[in-house]
């Protein structure tokens, strides 16, 4: 188990006007551990092969209060110097588990 440290996005919707509500992305950096990271490169019929991050158990977070307020929000999470994006959620107060999918695309 590996220690992690970095970003993670969320959707967050706020009022730009009265009326107008716009989703804005706001990151916030977190404390964890990674599980079991393995790479997976899908084989299709596209030029490019997509490349996703599959960890079994995933990035465990200690969940600050926003965290926990705002999971349902979370978009994506850095790792190795790319942006993941958040497959799956598993609520262990308190800390939330996090599964990562491909790379994330805003």
């Amino acid at each position: 188990m590996a220690k992690w440290y970095g970003k993670i996005g969320y959707s967050i919707t706020e009022e730009t006007e009265p009326g107008l509500w716009e989703p804005k992305i706001v990151e916030r950096e977190h404390y964890g551990d990674t599980f079991a990271l393995r790479r997976t490169i899908d084989n299709s019929n596209e030029v490019n092969d997509n490349i996703s991050i599959s960890v079994r158990n995933g990035i465990s977070i200690v969940a600050d209060p926003f965290a926990n307020k705002n999971f349902c929000n979370m978009l994506y999470a850095e790792f190795m110097g790319a942006k993941w994006k958040i497959k799956d959620i598993e609520v262990q107060y308190p800390r939330l588990i996090l599964t990562l999918g491909g790379v994330y695309n805003a």
